[in-house]
């Protein structure tokens, strides 16, 4: 999918945090993954509701920066594939 589908019809679309591409936002929807990574990444402030915004990724693709809560993290894109977000739409 490439960036303009998602930024025009994924508005009401769930897809996973590692498909938004750099300068889209979305808002969490839940966290899949259970033990130590959830309390962990719930600990962060990934929980449902939260919006967050791609920023940018590594030379190689991975790991990925957001922003999110006035703060930046960076995830493995594995672990981001285990969070489900909607209402993607492009930042300006």
């Amino acid at each position: 999918m490439n960036i303009s589908n998602i930024s025009e019809s994924s508005n009401d679309k769930i897809t996973t945090l590692d498909t938004l591409p750099p300068n889209h936002k979305g808002t969490i929807m839940c966290v899949h993954g259970a033990g130590a990574f959830k309390k962990r990444i719930l600990g962060m402030g990934i929980v449902g509701g939260t919006e967050i915004e791609t920023v940018r990724s590594a030379p190689l693709g991975d790991p990925v920066e957001y922003r999110l809560k006035g703060y930046c993290l960076s995830l493995r894109k594995s672990e981001a594939k285990l969070i489900e977000i909607s209402n993607v739409t492009e930042v300006k």
